[in-house]
């Protein structure tokens, strides 16, 4: 039986990120200081590197220009990297305004 690799499932995400590489801030699952780099990001979750070892099913909060803190799940890790997926969603407002204040950086 075939199985595609975890990479194609990830690829097939109904939503489209847009790639940025922004230095957040944020708080660990036991509320230790976090840095992370963000290269990509939608309004439903994001994408980025960090030191240190983390689970799916760990909870972070990261904070954001325009949206300030918000709480996401991490879905996967892979060589420093986690998938997170926000709590809420990002209003589209929001997160034109987040979009190209990161692009400006």
């Amino acid at each position: 039986m075939y199985r595609p690799s975890s990479h194609a499932i990830a690829d097939a995400r109904a939503v489209d990120r847009d790639a940025v590489h922004y230095r957040a801030r944020g708080y660990g699952p036991n509320a230790e200081t976090l840095t992370l780099l963000i290269v990509n990001l939608s309004p439903h979750g994001l994408m980025a590197r960090v030191e240190g070892d983390f689970s799916e099913g760990q909870r972070i909060r990261v904070i954001l220009p325009v949206t300030g803190v918000i709480a996401a799940e991490i879905r996967w890790c892979l060589g420093g990297r986690m998938g997170c997926q926000f709590d809420q969603a990002i209003d589209l407002a929001s997160y034109y305004e987040l979009l190209a204040g990161l692009m400006q950086r």
